[in-house]
């Protein structure tokens, strides 16, 4: 059984579906936001540290899943866990809400099976951007030079050093959500060039770190979606509009022109080479394309957007995700010893990936045929 971890309104969940449903892969979708309300799980620990799943239990149907019989998860995008309208006191409220993710987290972690993208604590470890820059420049990516501070001084040595070429985004997440209540919009924070007038707001930095880069011009940016072992290459022409000129997901999709790009092999190689270290099978890769053809990396995200460059380039994304799920349903699953799962987890992975890769697996369309209906 594969089970796909997100929400029911996510837009990239109805064409994988659609991709295993066809081929009779059994599947289940769930939210972290019908726990704990609407499913009830269980999870024991006998004295000699054997882990035993109960049972996935769903709604007032009582629909069960037996956590034995998950091959594969999809740790998409879901939802945080919802706390009963009956407890009113924020402060309750927000206690509880931790203890059901920390539940959610630590049974997900146990499960000896496959995992899209990654196991979750390596998907947090891969979201880091300095670990990926690091990363990418000893496998031989060209990266910009990067400075992340809250130190003003800093900042303005490294504006100095670039002569003022340096642009500044955010570290970890793009958008300001208001509090509750409040009638304003969320903010979106994007790449922007840094100006002589956002030096005078220098010292704020104390307050909160940024993140600047050396300036690279951009002939195209590329968008390099990693699947198992496929590679999907396009490249977004952003230099087009000035809207998309310096972060293109300021979406202006009627007026840039999306291609699909052939990489050079070694550049292949790299992005190979990058999520396997990573310890992912799934990566969205942003780098640019300058002037003169140079590649260089700007960083990845473990679970990137990969819906609207399928859409405009009809690349098979959804049918390859789904197809390195399919893989592993039915899969012998190690055995469940007295132990910690990090020894079972790793027996998986090597099973599947005898030189320590993960997920670098793709089979025929053929080979999705059989297994049980959804």
């Amino acid at each position: 059984m594969i089970v796909i971890l997100t929400a029911p309104h996510d837009a990239h969940l109805p064409a994988v579906a659609q991709h295993l449903q066809q081929h009779s892969v059994p599947f289940m979708v769930f939210d972290h936001a019908q726990f704990p309300g609407g499913a009830q799980l269980a999870l024991t620990c006998s004295v000699t540290g054997r882990l035993r799943h109960g049972l996935v239990v769903l709604g007032e149907q009582r629909r069960t899943l037996d956590m034995a019989d998950i091959s594969a998860v999809w740790d998409r995008r879901p939802a945080l866990p919802v706390v009963d309208t009956q407890i009113t006191d924020p402060a309750l409220r927000g206690y509880i809400q931790g203890e059901c993710r920390h539940f959610l987290d630590d049974v997900w972690h146990t499960l000896p099976c496959f995992w899209v993208p990654g196991l979750p604590s390596l998907v947090q470890r891969a979201s880091y951007k300095m670990t990926q820059l690091a990363l990418a420049g000893r496998l031989g990516f060209e990266v910009p030079p990067t400075l992340v501070t809250n130190n003003p001084e800093e900042f303005l040595d490294f504006y100095r050093c670039h002569a003022g070429r340096i642009i500044s985004k955010p570290f970890y997440g793009n958008t300001i959500y208001p509090s509750p209540g409040s009638t304003t919009d969320a903010w979106y924070v994007y790449t922007h060039p840094v100006t002589v007038q956002d030096l005078g707001f220098a010292a704020s930095l104390r307050f909160c770190p940024v993140i600047v880069q050396a300036y690279v011009p951009k002939h195209v940016e590329l968008r390099i979606t990693v699947v198992g072992s496929d590679i999907f290459a396009c490249e977004i022409h952003s230099q087009v509009t000035h809207r998309t000129k310096h972060d293109w997901r300021n979406y202006d999709l009627a007026h840039t022109p999306h291609y699909v790009h052939e990489l050079p092999p070694e550049i292949q190689d790299r992005c190979l080479r990058l999520v396997t270290a990573l310890g992912l099978c799934y990566g969205a890769i942003d780098m640019i394309l300058t002037p003169d053809g140079r590649y260089v990396f700007l960083e990845i995200n473990p679970n990137g957007q990969f819906g609207w460059i399928e859409n405009i380039t009809g690349f098979p994304i959804s049918a390859a995700i789904a197809r390195l799920l399919a893989t592993h349903e039915g899969a012998p699953q190690p055995p469940r010893e007295p132990g910690t799962y990090a020894h079972a987890i790793a027996r998986n992975l090597a099973a599947h990936c005898p030189d320590g890769c993960r997920g670098n697996i793709s089979l025929p369309d053929h080979a999705l045929a059989g297994g049980g209906g959804s």
